[in-house]
């Protein structure tokens, strides 16, 4: 009786086949799909409104970020617009549950002139403010940023080509402080019109200030385009290991960034 007993309760688990491969219980296939289906709805609901990843293509915010840098955006820090969804569908306008960004703060937004195009840069204006670039120091409503200098370092410009940069402490107006590249103090975006900050408007510039298409250029970065604000590293690599070349992944991954904060 007690192996009678035995081999129902084995078939109550699982039916073996000829070949002996044991087969899924019945409903297996179909907890393994609801599985797959609610870690979907839960990597887009983390995606959409919680941390967003993006990685860094150019080196327009040098020294803060490097080519080569992946990153979380935080989606809740300014609240949500149309542009926090995937593939932005203009089903609504403005900001809910609206938060300012702070003067400092590296944000991730739609490109203005395009709102599509992901850009990253430091808000150095806010709504009201008057900012100017003159002889390569910012100025924020008529007073000059604070700057002291670090050293001067070789690089290698957009084009590939080696140059030299100072790197400096910028001091924000709030007390925050990051590093800044400059090239030289008289090139084409060192000294520039006042630019009144509007309502709803933010004005963000590249720490690699002679190297940056920011809103010197490309105009003021209108609040509904805000993705998020940039939190901490999460990778890092300089480009010398292709993805199929694992044996320069070591030297290749920048381990002393991964978990940075950015600030």
């Amino acid at each position: 009786m007690s192996k009678k007993r035995e081999s129902t309760d084995l078939d109550a688990e699982s039916r073996v086949s000829g070949s002996g491969e044991v087969e899924a219980a019945p409903g297996t296939a179909k907890e393994t799909i609801k599985t797959v289906i609610y870690a979907v709805l839960i990597a887009f609901m983390v995606r959409t409104f919680a941390y967003e990843p993006f990685n860094i293509p150019s080196g327009s915010m040098k020294p803060t970020l490097l080519v080569g840098d992946y990153l979380f955006v935080s989606k809740f820090s300014y609240g949500f617009s149309h542009y926090s969804l995937p593939f932005s569908p203009d089903i609504f306008s403005g900001r809910i549950l609206s938060g300012e960004p702070e003067r400092g703060d590296v944000a991730v937004f739609k490109q203005p002139r395009d709102n599509k195009t992901d850009y990253i840069k430091r808000i150095v204006g806010l709504p009201g403010d008057t900012i100017q670039v003159v002889g390569g120091i910012l100025q924020i409503n008529g007073e000059p940023v604070k700057r002291e200098k670090i050293e001067e370092r070789p690089e290698r410009n957009s084009m590939g080509f080696p140059t030299n940069v100072t790197e400096y402490v910028e001091t924000l107006p709030n007390g925050r402080r990051h590093l800044i590249w400059e090239v030289a103090d008289n090139l084409r975006l060192d000294n520039t019109p006042a630019f009144k900050v509007p309502e709803g408007h933010y004005f963000g510039m590249g720490d690699n200030r002679d190297n940056s298409q920011d809103s010197r250029v490309i105009g003021f970065i209108p609040a509904e385009n805000l993705i998020g604000r940039a939190e901490f590293l999460f990778f890092s690599h300089d480009g010398s290991a292709r993805i199929w070349e694992i044996w320069k992944w070591p030297s290749a991954i920048r381990f002393g960034r991964l978990g940075d904060g950015i600030g």
